[in-house]
């Protein structure tokens, strides 16, 4: 089943309803056994506004170039806590520091998509739907994924088998990662304290009509919320917090604090969705003259405390190996500062992955800097986010790659970011072994040579621009195991910056260059 074969449209099933402190999509439905009886759990929290990733992983090896693009809101280079001997964490992320020391966290640098698009909006819903960017899908990646499971979805939901939510956004909206072609696969809860139940509707004969299907349609969806709003109850009741690390004051570690009390409580929902907001950092990002706090820094220890927190509670509870957690954000930030102590919309930036069972390593490059950024550069994508959330459907929830491509794009690059627990992945490993790319002359002229040493397989190089557009495919056919060249007429780009990306089976790379 291809991506595009999905049915693509929109229904009365996206207009939610309320229920005491819960707001719920009409049509929700519980979470079914993905790996006969496995009962594994993601958490996705989403950085709302575009986070600057060079502000929260600072490529040391690359600081003096930074100094130049963005002097005004640079953290002290003596002040970065080290991760590697090139690459830092921002100094209030301590506690997030601790668990990557602790390995249970992974880095993936360089995380985008081609054709970036700086709208908040329109990239979020990219995010969102996994679609190419000149795509529009009514339905979330998620979403898609589970109407393969349920087919029959919501008809006959909740039942016996499966009596709880599929889905949790843990605040007032629910998140259109999981909506599916007649509705959403998540229901919002604000408190789980206050849920009371929905007036049922009285039982009577509906017009065969368009009115009478929407009237069915709200009637059999407070049914279900009700019924889901009972299992919800049960959990917070018999659920536990253990961790003494929450912070009252950190909104998002009391959402996390209630995913990891209704986790232990015994509720069986497989994703629940939290977020953070404020990421979008035009100006004030740092207090002038003190370039560790500021706006971004109160956010990035946020997140780092309330990962913390949530992780050390998870290893109380004992069910820390059946939860694994993500982060992601519509766009990173620009590298070169504004005027207002801020950044404006970018390109790439790093996703974090969390839990007992993550590769605990950094995939990637280091982003690299020149010495003359331009003012509209971004930061270069090595990975598409989608390779991310197609790896996790592999490695935790045990899709096949055949269908993740099918599901989300035919170029999809398994990535191992899941390692130490069991996982179901039959894919390569990316491995750098026999994998090399350089180009030469750089700068250049009108002519330039790309020189990629790879094993068998297929080879996609693509060129893209400052803004993240994929201007030129240069190849993309199988080659034979070995160091090939290829010369590159470079006539019709005008001068300026470029990056060139490859793609093979053992991995992704990209390289900065400029035209003179």
């Amino acid at each position: 089943m291809k991506r595009r074969s999905f049915i693509k449209r929109s229904s009365t099933a996206s207009i939610p309803v309320f229920f005491g402190g819960v707001k719920v999509s009409p049509l929700n439905n519980p979470f079914f056994n993905l790996l006969d009886g496995e009962d594994r759990v993601l958490v996705l929290i989403q950085l709302d506004g575009g986070n600057d990733g060079l502000n929260m992983l600072i490529p040391k090896d690359q600081y003096g170039q930074l100094a130049e693009a963005r002097q005004n809101i640079l953290v002290p280079e003596s002040e970065i806590l080290d991760l590697t001997d090139t690459l830092g964490f921002h100094p209030v992320m301590g506690d997030l520091k601790n668990v990557f020391d602790e390995g249970k966290l992974n880095i993936v640098q360089n995380v985008a998509y081609p054709n970036q698009n700086r709208s908040h909006f329109r990239s979020m819903d990219i995010w969102q739907s996994a679609s190419e960017e000149n795509e529009f899908l009514t339905t979330g990646w998620l979403g898609r994924y589970f109407e393969l499971l349920a087919p029959n979805y919501p008809t006959g939901y909740p039942n016996a088998e499966n009596p709880d939510p599929f889905a949790l956004t843990i605040g007032s909206a629910v998140n259109e990662t999981c909506e599916g072609t007649f509705g959403s696969f998540s229901l919002a809860l604000v408190n789980p304290d206050n849920i009371t139940e929905l007036n049922t509707p009285i039982s009577t004969t509906t017009p065969g009509s368009c009115y009478g299907d929407k009237l069915d349609f709200l009637s059999n969806s407070i049914i279900q919320s009700n019924e889901y709003g009972d299992t919800i109850t049960a959990a917070n009741t018999n659920g536990n917090n253990l961790s003494t690390k929450y912070n009252d004051n950190n909104p998002l570690a009391e959402k996390l604090k209630l995913v990891a009390r209704l986790i232990s409580g015994g509720l069986q929902t497989k994703v629940y969705i939290v977020s953070l907001g404020g990421f979008d950092t035009h100006s004030d990002q740092v207090v002038e003259g003190s370039t560790t706090t500021g706006e971004h820094a109160t956010l990035l220890e946020l997140l780092s405390t309330a990962i913390c927190a949530f992780q050390n509670d998870l290893e109380l509870l004992g069910i820390e190996e059946r939860v694994v957690g993500m982060t992601y954000s519509e766009f990173g930030r620009r590298i070169a500062s504004n005027a207002s102590f801020g950044t404006d919309h970018g390109t790439a930036a790093p996703m974090m992955l969390f839990g007992s069972c993550v590769n605990p390593v950094i995939i990637g490059d280091n982003p690299v800097i020149s010495e003359e950024v331009d003012i509209q550069e971004g930061v270069a994508m090595q990975f598409d986010f989608r390779s991310i959330y197609g790896s996790v459907l592999v490695d935790w929830f045990g899709l096949d790659t055949q269908t993740v491509k099918e599901l989300l794009y035919e170029d999809f690059q398994h990535i191992p970011v899941i390692e130490n627990c069991l996982t179901t992945s039959t894919s390569p490993i990316l491995s750098e072994e026999n994998f090399s790319f350089k180009t030469y002359p750089n700068p250049f002229e009108n002519l330039i040579t790309l020189e990629f040493s790879v094993g068998t397989g297929f080879v996609k190089i693509s060129l893209f621009d400052v803004l993240g557009h994929e201007i030129k495919v240069i190849t993309n056919q199988h080659f034979s195991k070995g160091t090939h060249q290829l010369n590159v007429g470079t006539h019709q780009l005008t001068p300026g910056t470029y990056f060139y990306n490859i793609q093979t089976e053992l991995g992704r790379k990209i390289e900065r260059v400029v035209k003179l």
